[in-house]
């Protein structure tokens, strides 16, 4: 590959390695960073960091202006109320969609959304998340956009699975009391490809995909334990803790009245209780494997050998 392209949110979990594999298959890369104080951007072959946030349309342009493509990875995973979401996932998205739209070349533009905009109404996260997926489709009418549902991803560095699964090495796993739950996952390297393939491919314009890792029909809690027990126990048993909803919730305003108090964005809040107690997170990736010929190379047990062998010493 040769072409070049902008990409935001390099710096996030997600981002940083969607910016490892595009710099590895020879993409030239244009990265958003915003200064922060004792942060400094990774130095990679083929990567140049432009310095900004989705605010400063001055950055945008300078991000985006000659490149054949916009992957739009930045995005709010923590927050207390619905403007903490939307200035980043609705608003941002929107802004870098317009900015594209105006080049004279239009690039291609891809959102990485999340599976949870497929249920707005259950969080202000979901909520955000879908309404960012419409703002992209009004930029502009021609703008080529494709957005992509990931369903929860994990791998190394993510610090919101990690604590579960090392609480599973340790034999046992809080998980919200209830049955008949099911839900997709996507190892973070496996999105990363499934990005380059789209970028190959050029194709699913206008078009929404949702991604998972091939494993048919998705999780229940007990084969996640099944499979955590497996990999990070030698097969001992990883015990089930149940948590009351009840609970949950009580402890979900607690954060958000203690997250206003102390200034800080909470992840656990209401909103997120619904999410993780939905019933159904089950996603299909074969719409997106016909048009790309991607195929994801982890599953769960696969992914969560890789986390293990990389966090040996702190799980």
């Amino acid at each position: 590959m040769s072409g070049e392209i902008a990409l935001t949110g390099a710096t996030g979990f997600i981002g940083s390695r969607l910016l490892l594999k595009l710099s590895n298959a020879g993409w030239q890369v244009r990265a958003l960073y915003r200064a922060k104080k004792g942060r400094e951007p990774i130095n990679l072959p083929n990567v140049t960091w432009i310095t900004g946030d989705l605010d400063d349309d001055v950055a945008l342009a300078k991000l985006i202006e000659g490149t054949e493509a916009v992957v739009h990875c930045a995005g709010v995973v923590r927050g207390a109320k619905r403007a903490d979401f939307d200035k980043v996932n609705e608003e941002g998205a929107f802004r870098v969609a317009q900015v594209a739209a105006k080049q004279a070349n239009s690039p291609r533009f891809l959102l990485i959304s999340s599976l949870a905009a497929r249920e707005p109404e259950l969080s202000h996260y979901s909520g955000s998340k879908w309404r960012g997926e419409n703002a992209v489709k009004s930029a502009a009418k021609n703008l080529r956009w494709t957005v992509l549902r990931p369903p929860a991803v994990f791998g190394p560095g993510d610090r919101e699975l990690l604590p579960l699964f090392q609480s599973m090495a340790k034999g046992f796993a809080p998980i919200p009391a209830g049955k008949n739950r099911r839900f997709s996952m996507i190892y973070v390297d496996d999105l990363a490809m499934a990005v380059i393939h789209w970028l190959a491919a050029e194709s699913g314009y206008g078009q929404t995909f949702e991604l998972d890792d091939g494993y048919d029909g998705g999780y229940d809690w007990d084969t996640i334990l099944a499979i955590g027990a497996k990999v990070l126990r030698n097969g001992s048993e990883v015990r089930r803790i149940p948590i009351p909803i009840t609970l949950l919730g009580l402890l979900a305003r607690t954060n958000i009245v203690a997250a206003k108090l102390f200034n800080y964005a909470p992840m656990l809040s209401p909103g997120k209780i619904r999410e993780i107690t939905h019933s159904d997170w089950v996603s299909d990736k074969n719409s997106f494997t016909t048009i790309t010929d991607w195929q994801p190379m982890f599953d769960f047990e696969r992914g969560l050998m890789v986390i293990f062998d990389k966090n040996n010493a702190k799980l």
